[in-house]
């Protein structure tokens, strides 16, 4: 039995140990969600409204081992609750701040780097700027993904290899 598994059979007897399972994803959610809403606070408010919405609807969970897709279908639902008030725009971001060495050269061509990145996935479509975001930003396994988008295994993961190899060959072209 998983860790997962065991934490949500106790949780369905205890709901304080819901709180486990909020450390268990939390740093995923928010990622995902900092990625769609761009902006740190209003994407730690979404977060929590996350958890509580799946606090106050975990008797309605009934997908054992697969709590992963239940509770980013309800981050998705926030975030585009969140769109749905004015003045909001989606973008990914750099949310992952990654130190470089105190090296200026260094960090413009990080800069660059990103910045060309963040321009090649703007581009991408909504789809799969979603996959990314599921898979680097929220880290789901492609079983995870799978399921929450309701599609083939094989195929999300091959969508996935393409769409990196693309960027990636994008990418070398622009910086030549």
């Amino acid at each position: 039995m998983t860790d997962e598994i065991r934490i949500i059979k106790a949780a369905r007897q205890d709901p304080k140990v819901f709180g486990e399972l909020y450390k268990l994803y939390v740093e995923q959610v928010f990622r995902y969600l900092y990625s769609r809403i761009g902006n740190l606070h209003e994407a730690e408010d979404v977060t929590a409204q996350t958890f509580l919405a799946a606090f106050e609807s975990f008797d309605k969970f009934r997908q054992e081992g697969h709590f992963a897709s239940w509770l980013f279908g309800i981050a998705r639902n926030k975030a585009m609750d969140h769109f749905r008030r004015p003045d909001h725009s989606s973008h990914m971001d750099r949310s992952s701040e990654i130190a470089v060495e105190d090296n200026t050269l260094a960090r413009m061509i990080k800069t660059e780097q990103e910045e060309a990145l963040s321009t090649l996935i703007q581009a991408l479509s909504e789809e799969d700027r979603e996959l990314l975001r599921l898979r680097f930003l929220a880290d789901m396994s492609f079983p995870e993904i799978a399921r929450f988008l309701h599609r083939n295994e094989e195929a999300v993961k091959k969508t996935t290899y393409r769409l990196l190899a693309r960027l990636h060959s994008q990418l070398e072209v622009s910086n030549e």
